[in-house]
């Protein structure tokens, strides 16, 4: 090996290997005051990109959490109100269940002023919660939580749209519903803005029933007296109760003020002319009947020809009634009685027709089995009729018995949106938990890939500390080994 003294290639050895070692030492030292293996693209460019990915990942579901909660949130709001509602229609359910009994003898009025007042607040809070019409939770409500292969699967979907999840009055179906007095309406007059009443008059109000006992139509003629200076409607209405109570029949005034009558028994009634001055109940003779549910005016019986057979038939059964050819109104009316009532169904005369009315809660049909000459019970020769829904409100408890029912389907309704709420709550509080749990695994696989491992970093810390100092001493050698050929010059 030949010795020069310009070029020190040990020298260079030394100093390459000390430049390596400084390198190694400085990228241990910024890997251990850092935290991170990956400091720089350079550090680890594979890794790099995958570790990105994981940190967006983990951006998203973090962000996802608060969005997931945020709707947790709202439709907590949505629940504390629904509940509310419930406690509503509880209270709706109480006022109307207090005014369908019969026994019930307080003011309705003031029953179904509150009744109202409640209907309006159901209205408020629905709003409130955004479950109306155009309301802000009456959509189809989606969650961005992310953590998902597409972003359709990273989606919570909340369907609170539509009708059916609405919990106004209206959507609802008790809107429309009301506990004071029902009753058939007598006339148009409206009597809390008709002035002095019956101010110097009179007028009659006829009211036919059918009282089994005696097997006959009874009549009761009610005479209201207005004096020489009128009466009010409220005055009007105790005279007309004094006499009409003990029949089971009530005269009330209905919300807008028109006089009704009702009663839990089936009848007819008709008002006569006024005899004087002053407002009368109806300007003119006015005849009405009456029913708990249902109601059907049939034609004067025709007394000419053949007799005919009637069958009679609802859900509790059928029965044949056979009239005789020469029956009038009241013998069709006691006939019919003593065969139907078995079947819940009543018949009562009706005097301006010369007829009768057959009243019943439930549906019912009446068929001709046998026709006569003349025309039929039914006004036609031959045939059937079917008699349908009538007039829900002519009972003093059919508004409230027809609010319960609604009520009742109001509380089913309100039930199932409750349910979507609730189902709702738990698939989010699901899907926070899935988002969580990704979060702490793509936070492990993240630090797996970009976080030193401290103590390796420490133990490569000492190793270049000492490989450093093992350097810098050969170099020092290496850079004196030159200086022995000068020994060769000096002879």
């Amino acid at each position: 090996m030949s010795t020069s003294i310009i070029t020190n290639v040990s020298s260079l050895i030394a100093r390459e290997n000390l430049r390596v070692n400084n390198e190694f030492q400085g990228r241990t030292i910024n890997r251990l005051t850092s935290g991170l293996r990956i400091n720089s693209s350079a550090d680890d460019a594979a890794g790099l990109a995958v570790a990105n990915r994981f940190r967006s990942d983990i951006t998203e579901l973090t962000q996802g959490v608060r969005n997931a909660n945020d709707g947790l949130s709202t439709l907590q709001i949505v629940d504390g109100g629904l509940n509310n509602i419930s406690k509503i229609l509880d209270r709706l359910k109480t006022l109307a269940t207090q005014s369908a009994s019969n026994t019930f003898t307080g003011d309705r009025t003031t029953l179904n002023n509150e009744y109202g007042e409640l209907l309006t607040e159901i209205n408020r809070q629905a709003s409130n919660i955004g479950l109306v019409s155009g309301g802000s939770n009456n959509t189809n409500i989606s969650v961005y939580v992310g953590g998902g292969s597409s972003q359709a699967n990273a989606k919570v979907s909340i369907d609170l749209s539509g009708v059916a999840n609405r919990v106004d009055s209206s959507s609802l179906g008790v809107g429309g519903t009301q506990v004071v007095n029902g009753g058939v309406s007598v006339g148009a007059v409206d009597l809390d803005a008709a002035g002095t009443l019956l101010a110097g008059s009179t007028q009659e109000i006829s009211v036919q029933l059918y009282d089994a006992g005696l097997g006959t139509t009874v009549t009761k003629t009610v005479t209201v007296t207005g004096g020489a200076s009128g009466i009010d409607a409220d005055q009007a209405l105790t005279q007309i109760n004094d006499q009409l109570n003990s029949f089971g029949i009530t005269a009330s005034k209905g919300t807008d003020g028109i006089l009704q009558l009702s009663g839990s028994r089936a009848f007819s009634a008709l008002t006569s002319a006024v005899t004087g001055g002053g407002t009368a109940f109806a300007t003119a003779a006015t005849e009405v009947t009456n029913s708990s549910n249902y109601r059907y005016e049939m034609a004067a019986y025709a007394s000419a020809g053949d007799a005919q057979t009637i069958t009679v038939q609802n859900a509790q059964g059928a029965v044949d009634v056979t009239l005789a050819a020469s029956a009038d109104a009241a013998a069709v009316v006691t006939a019919l009685n003593e065969a139907v009532s078995s079947l819940g169904i009543e018949v009562v005369g009706y005097s301006g027709a010369d007829g009768i009315s057959i009243q019943s809660s439930s549906a019912f049909s009446i068929s001709v089995t046998e026709a006569a000459t003349g025309a039929g019970i039914n006004g036609t020769s031959t045939g059937a009729l079917t008699v349908t829904a009538g007039d829900t409100s002519a009972s003093a408890t059919g508004n409230a018995l027809a609010a319960v029912s609604s009520i009742d389907a109001a509380i089913t309704a309100l039930g199932r949106v409750q349910g979507k709420v609730g189902t709702a709550q738990n698939k989010l509080q699901y899907s926070i938990q899935l988002a969580q749990s990704q979060i702490a695994s793509f936070s492990a696989a993240e630090s797996r890939i970009r976080d030193a491992d401290i103590a390796l970093e420490a133990s490569n810390l000492t190793k270049a500390q000492v490989v450093q100092q093992a350097s810098l001493a050969a170099l020092a050698q290496a850079n004196s080994a030159p200086q022995a050929v000068l020994a060769l010059l000096r002879g």
